[in-house]
């Protein structure tokens, strides 16, 4: 979505005031485990960088990135948390969590 996003439908907020990307995507994967599908996530990022990661860590993950949030006083971002998205890591959200290779397979 390229228009901004409603900002009435807010269900969680994830404030990452003065966090670099990395710390951010942590503190988001954190806010958002056991959620439930569906629910809007508004991302407040002051990171520079947050613009293109947070719509790169919803394609990642499976999420739907629904754009920047109009009529805020700080850089706020929405997202949809999607039924059926990929899960990542704890420790490293930008890293799918892969599933265990059958038995008798290799993995690289």
């Amino acid at each position: 979505m390229n228009g901004p996003a409603p900002p009435a439908e807010t269900a969680l907020t994830v404030d990452g005031t003065g966090l670099p990307c990395v710390t951010l995507r942590l503190r988001l994967r954190q806010a958002t485990d056991g959620a439930a599908p569906g629910t809007v996530v508004h991302v407040i990022a002051t990171d520079p960088a947050a613009p293109p990661d947070l719509p790169a860590w919803c394609h990642l993950t499976g999420h739907l990135y629904l754009g920047p949030v109009s009529g805020t006083d700080r850089p706020v971002c929405a997202l949809r948390l999607a039924p059926d998205a990929c899960p990542t890591r704890s420790d490293a959200p930008w890293q799918r969590v892969e599933p265990a290779a059958e038995p008798g397979h290799f993995r690289p």
